[in-house]
């Protein structure tokens, strides 16, 4: 992302996990950022994911973004979720033993994170979570916690012929969790990234 990107190597159940993490002056927390699909192209060097972690540095966040299993020079084979998630989860454990931490994804990338927020908001100090274009038409999203919607931001564009809205709308309505639409984008946000970190910063930097 920029010269003062430092690559990580790091260790999960599967082996070598690549990693790149962008340190925020005066970091107060870390920020662990998923990508899309594997199978699919989805790699953290993903345009959203990168303007995710701009969004997590600008705002006081250690941003580390890894490959999962099988991806770029990450070691492993693709496990449609249960061992990413694994994967999600050892990254935390080695990039942010103690202190507050956040979780974003984006795509398959947020379907994981939302098991990681359901299985870590009890255990540790979950400050923010952000899922966008988050995969609910393709795989089983974990519902949030009810006390981290206030924490949480579900971004999904309007035009999204990869996400259907239709099927987040489906997933959060029974939650009564909040989804910001973006009208008129899809699935990647192409020509819209600079309103993505403008609307995740604003998430970061809300009081309370």
């Amino acid at each position: 992302m920029n010269a003062q990107t430092e690559r990580l190597v790091l260790q999960g159940e599967a082996g070598a996990l690549e990693a790149l993490r962008d340190t925020a002056a005066a970091a107060h927390g870390v920020a662990v950022l998923a990508h899309p699909h594997p199978l699919f192209g989805g790699t953290m060097h993903n345009k959203v994911v990168q303007t995710l972690a701009r969004a997590f540095v600008q705002c006081g966040y250690t941003a580390v973004r890894f490959n999962f299993r099988g991806v770029g020079e990450s070691a492993g084979t693709h496990d449609a979720g249960r061992g990413e998630l694994a994967d999600l989860l050892a990254v935390v454990d080695q990039v942010a033993a103690d202190g507050p931490i956040a979780l974003a994804g984006f795509s398959f990338g947020a379907f994981v994170t939302s098991h990681a927020l359901a299985q870590l908001w009890s255990a540790r100090d979950v400050r923010h979570a952000v899922l966008v274009g988050t995969a609910a038409s393709r795989f089983a999203v974990a519902p949030v916690p009810a006390e981290a919607h206030a924490r949480t931001l579900v971004l999904h564009g309007e035009s999204d012929d990869t996400v259907p809205l239709a099927s987040v709308l489906d997933w959060a309505r029974p939650q009564t969790l909040p989804v910001t639409v973006i009208p008129g984008v899809g699935h990647f946000f192409h020509g819209q990234l600079p309103l993505l970190k403008n609307l995740v910063v604003r998430h970061l930097q809300a009081p309370g």
